[in-house]
């Protein structure tokens, strides 16, 4: 079972990205989910860059840009997608599938096992995500389903690929690198799709700033050390911990009220990461060799 510093260490990643929602629809101006993932990306990236003072070798700029692609260009534009045209809750129900589709691009990409501990943990997680945030009343927007979907699935391919790509350098670099790339992807997106941004006010360039340094710099330096010590499908699971942030956020905020289904949630979403770290330690002893890999 993996060390619990480093399970709290990872998951103190997702915990601060829980408060995305609700930094995204108080402090941003709406409808530049592109724009605003790229100033959180690219400014992020170039201040670790300019930290670092490495670039990638010939070899591994493909790989650097496929995963700045996977973990930030593709996931974030979309991710600010779902969160403008969906209720947070139903974003992050939709999201909450990504475990699952980490379990089998991990047997396709690794060859890690598909058990079906994992799975059980993995569609426990997204139940307790249902419990815990979707309402009766929450509207379902094609687009923005399509958009959480995808999100999903760019997130679980960049986790995956982040294990199975380690190059030899600090995960300060790695982070870096990725960043970098994933603005520098989003630049032509954010300039040919939106207009130019209004004038930002106070509340608006805090808000860039949380999401830019906290929100990526620092958690993605925690997730990337996670990735490369835990299994992916115990690091995905981990993200169950967003939503739960974000409710909890939301009732000592916003003052708003926990029903006794949402306490049900809770539970099922702590139990699910639980459960999945027992589901990880089977991995271990089933494939040393891939789980096990620094």
């Amino acid at each position: 079972m993996p060390r619990v510093s480093d399970l709290l260490l990872t998951a103190l990643a997702p915990a601060i990205w829980g408060s995305t929602y609700i930094v995204t629809t108080e402090f941003l101006p709406d409808g530049y989910p592109v724009t605003v993932a790229l100033l959180r990306a690219l400014p992020a990236g170039l201040l670790l860059l300019l930290i670092a003072r490495r670039l990638p070798e010939y070899g591994w700029w493909g790989r650097v840009f496929l995963l700045g692609a996977f973990n930030f260009a593709i996931f974030w534009a979309l991710l600010f997608v779902a969160a403008y045209r969906l209720p947070g809750g139903v974003a992050a129900t939709v999201g909450a599938v990504q475990p699952l589709i980490v379990i089998f691009l991990a047997r396709i990409a690794l060859g890690s096992p598909v058990l079906a501990l994992s799975i059980v943990a993995a569609l426990a997680g997204m139940a307790g995500v249902a419990l815990l945030i979707l309402t009766p009343e929450a509207a379902l927007d094609p687009v923005g389903i399509a958009a959480g979907l995808g999100g999903a699935a760019s997130m679980a391919a960049g986790t995956v690929l982040s294990r199975k790509w380690q190059p030899p350098v600090s995960l300060l670099t790695f982070t870096a690198w990725q960043l970098t790339a994933g603005g520098l992807l989003l630049l032509p997106l954010a300039l040919w799709l939106e207009p130019p941004l209004p004038a930002l006010t106070t509340e608006n360039v805090l808000g860039l700033v949380y999401l830019g340094l906290i929100g990526a710099a620092f958690t993605y330096i925690l997730w990337f050390r996670g990735i490369s010590r835990i299994e992916p499908s115990v690091v995905s699971t981990l993200g169950f911990l967003s939503p739960l942030t974000a409710v909890v956020l939301g009732w000592l905020v916003l003052d708003q009220s926990l029903t006794d289904l949402q306490m049900i949630g809770v539970v099922t979403v702590l139990g699910s990461v639980w459960l999945s770290q027992f589901a990880g330690l089977r991995l271990r002893r089933l494939a040393p060799s891939t789980a096990g890999r620094p």
